[in-house]
């Protein structure tokens, strides 16, 4: 323990974020960074508890209860309370590939955990866990580490999301040759394209590729499986192969007026931006602009929140967030929501705190249901009708949805981004291989097994398991590649 009294002793912090309207005027990364004296407070805050649920990783409540990849947290925050950052990154790396993106992009359940939320703020796990990895990179201490033998074994990742590159980086580390198929013309998945910049620097994402390509992994873009190469040619050509293509098939809505123009879905939009920034600086012009539009954001989740984020940039005249779930209270509700659950309350995340700033109010409307598009004479979109509802739990576990009479409103629109989440994997290389699935359309495989009903094939992230966070797609890549590795040698000594 660092200190046994310093939960007591010493309040929550974390880093000061950039100006909201300041940072709407970049893609930048809006956090700034805490001194090496003040991580050294909070680790000391630490309880170092008998039974540190922050680790546990387990579901509770329908969401994430602890760290999904098991992170040591109590010792790594004793370690920097000490002033150990090398052995504290050393620490880090045994449960987590890559903490530059959970410490930036994961929503904390670790904190969601803390013992310490009983009775105050929790740890500031999520920042400790990026610092290290951040002064892991700035002293030069993350360096290749190629393995020392190979096994001659040939396996193919298809998809270089988080769930990808932890296969591929795990069965690297046992010794086979590794080749990850990428479609898009960068390697990262979503960790690229899906995740705004601002989030996360796309050069945190390529300084790791070009770590993992110095251990011998080799990245192959611009090739889709199931396209370029067949899927069955990938099988016979490698001793075994990991689907970890993720659940990238959109979900779209039955909405009188879809087809206007205007109306898009939020990963067009969010990828088309992160792609001509990547490219041009937007200088090409290659991507839906919402500058000088009133903006309707459908999808109150991180997806909805990006868009909001992204339409700011661009320079929207306003932009608006439809949930249809309600707005949470201002503190967890200790008989539906207990701790150690992930607490459901009300809070601004980075967009909402910026369209705050510079409209004055939360852009999210709550308890909202599109009724219908309207659009004029030309086929653009013009306006929204909606209408407040109330939700409700019948006897079988649905979720009703009742429209509350007299609450109908117009809301005035340039353009709409839907942004309801996905529906499961794409079909091309699901349908050549014959593979079976789930109830949702989920590639069928056991989790912790990650076996698919086709011989030397295994599934593993968002594919498998629908759509999730960054860190349980890590989680599942770091368990198949142990699997795989059983696999092919018969036993394995991954984690």
């Amino acid at each position: 323990m660092s200190t046994p009294t310093g939960f007591m002793e010493y309040k929550r912090e974390l880093p000061v974020d950039r100006d909201p309207l300041e940072r709407i005027k970049d893609w930048e990364e809006f956090h700034k960074h805490m001194s090496d004296e003040q991580l050294k407070t909070q680790g000391a805050r630490c309880m170092d508890c008998g039974t540190p649920y922050c680790h546990t990783g387990i579901e509770l409540g329908g969401s994430a209860s602890g760290c999904p990849v098991n992170n040591l947290i109590p010792e790594w925050n004793n370690l920097i309370y000490r002033g150990l950052w090398k052995e504290a990154l050393d620490r880090l790396h045994k449960t987590n590939n890559f903490p530059e993106f959970t410490g930036r992009v994961c929503p904390a359940p670790c904190e969601g955990s803390c013992t310490v939320g009983l009775i105050g703020e929790p740890v500031t796990i999520k920042t400790i866990e990026q610092a290290i990895i951040d002064k892991g990179f700035d002293q030069g201490w993350v360096v290749p580490q190629p393995p020392k033998v190979r096994t001659g074994k040939r396996v193919a990742v298809v998809g270089s999301g988080p769930a990808g590159m932890a296969t591929a980086a795990q069965l690297n580390k046992a010794g086979h040759h590794v080749t990850v198929y990428e479609r898009a013309d960068r390697i990262g998945g979503l960790l690229v394209y899906g995740i705004p910049t601002m989030k996360l620097d796309k050069q945190v994402v390529q300084r790791r590729v070009d770590l993992m390509a110095a251990e011998g992994v080799e990245f192959v873009t611009n090739t889709e499986i199931g396209k370029d190469i067949s899927a069955q040619e990938l099988v016979d050509g490698f001793d075994a192969v990991v689907l970890c293509g993720g659940a990238t098939k959109p979900r779209e809505v039955n909405i009188e007026g879809r087809e206007l123009n205007g109306v898009h879905l939020a990963m067009d939009y969010l990828n088309g931006t992160i792609k001509s920034y990547l490219d041009s600086n937007l200088e090409d012009g290659n991507y839906l602009s919402a500058k000088d539009k009133n903006v309707i954001v459908i999808g109150g989740g991180d997806t909805g929140t990006d868009c909001v984020a992204t339409a700011l940039r661009h320079g929207c005249t306003s932009v608006t967030q439809f949930g249809t779930h309600p707005k949470a209270p201002l503190e967890r509700d200790q008989v539906t929501n207990p701790w150690p659950q992930f607490p459901n309350v009300y809070t601004l995340d980075y967009a909402q705190e910026e369209a705050k700033a510079l409209f004055g109010a939360d852009p999210r409307a709550f308890s909202v249901l599109t009724k219908k598009f309207v659009g004029d004479e030309h086929g653009n979109v013009k306006e929204l009708h909606t209408v407040q509802i109330e939700r409700y739990v019948d006897e079988t576990g649905r979720k009703i949805y009742k429209e509350i009479p007299g609450t109908e409103k117009v809301w005035p629109a340039d353009l709409v981004l839907i942004a309801v989440g996905f529906e499961g994997p794409e079909s091309t290389l699901i349908d050549q291989l014959g593979l079976a699935q789930d109830r949702r359309s989920n590639v069928k495989a056991e989790y912790g097994k990650y076996t698919t009903s086709v011989d030397k094939v295994f599934a593993a992230g968002d594919m498998r398991r629908g759509q999730s966070l960054v860190v349980w797609a890590i989680n599942e890549g770091r368990e198949a590649a142990r699997e795989v590795d059983k696999y092919l040698m018969g036993s394995s000594v991954l984690p």
